[in-house]
């Protein structure tokens, strides 16, 4: 046999059960249709993603309560997952930074192969159980809460992080696009929504990446209003980094207190910038000496400080 005939490794071959690799009737003649009819297939299939949402709001709560508990009181939330799923969680994670002023370690991204793997496919990341579970061990403590991210609920890195952060006694959820997914029973709150097959048959970036696009602005959104970092509506923790978000500050003082855009610029000249206190001075009338006091006593919530002053 000469060198060129040497056969190359033989790679594991895994074949998927999950309803996101099953072939969708309703697309079977994709390749036929007209470039509109195509699209109307994969928004009538689009369609159908909020309403899966909706059947798992109790164990999305669930997942926040665990995730507010955890940070109150100096834990973390941990993100795993790969490709599409792994992205979106480093998506999420970055973006908590700018919109809630969210400190940098209390949401933690991680993606199996690495960065690189944000930007292209690293190969065969997604099936090292021990990579997930060494990057679990390595980072997880007790106490946080550790999300699993995998569109068929079984991807080897994620289940391999998983089972190591239950081992260091973290809190566990997994979000995934396949209710009936064997991992379910070993996780403490788990999220299946079904998604069920692609328009594109095992293209989880569509349907099931939709899903968990909106999970986790559900989940994380609530989690930051819980832990006070929104009062009404209104992103009350953002930091003032370019001229825009110097003015959507004063916006969001007149739209909270009603004050004139004069008075709002006083009070937030007067707090050195700072959003909140100036806001607790304006509703509760305080100066930001006794605002700023108050809001420490409260945890930094806006309504716990207000209510302080009002006693």
């Amino acid at each position: 046999m000469t060198t060129d005939q040497v056969p190359s490794e033989v790679r594991p071959v895994v074949r998927v059960g999950a309803p996101t690799e099953r072939r969708n009737p309703l697309s079977a003649d994709l390749d036929l249709m007209s470039t509109r009819d195509m699209l109307t297939v994969i928004n009538e299939a689009d369609r159908r993603v909020p309403a899966a949402v909706a059947g798992v709001l109790d164990e999305i709560a669930a997942a926040v309560d665990l995730a507010v508990t955890a940070l109150r009181t100096g834990r973390r939330v941990h993100y795993f997952g790969a490709g599409t799923s792994g992205r979106l969680g480093v998506l999420d994670a970055v973006e908590l930074i700018p919109t809630f002023n969210s400190p940098r370690h209390w949401f933690c991204a991680h993606l199996a192969g690495g960065q690189d793997a944000m930007w292209q496919a690293v190969e065969d990341a997604e099936d090292n159980h021990r990579l997930g579970s060494a990057e679990a061990t390595e980072c997880v403590a007790a106490g946080d809460v550790v999300v699993g991210l995998a569109a068929s609920g079984r991807t080897p890195y994620v289940l391999g992080a998983l089972a190591a952060s239950r081992a260091r006694q973290a809190a566990t959820v997994l979000l995934c696009a396949n209710p009936d997914a064997d991992a379910a029973r070993d996780v403490d709150v788990f999220i299946g929504v079904d998604t069920g097959p692609e328009v594109v048959t095992g293209s989880t970036r569509m349907k099931a990446g939709t899903a968990q696009k909106l999970v986790l602005n559900a989940f994380s959104t609530a989690v930051m209003v819980r832990l006070g970092r929104v009062y009404s509506n209104l992103m009350i923790d953002v930091v003032a980094t370019n001229a825009k978000l110097r003015g959507r500050m004063i916006t969001i003082l007149v739209e909270a207190t009603g004050c004139s855009e004069e008075l709002c610029q006083q009070a937030l000249n007067a707090a050195d910038g700072d959003l909140k206190t100036a806001l607790v001075s304006l509703v509760s009338g305080a100066d930001v000496t006794k605002a700023r006091a108050a809001l420490a006593r409260s945890g930094d919530q806006v309504r716990g400080a207000v209510a302080l002053l009002a006693t």
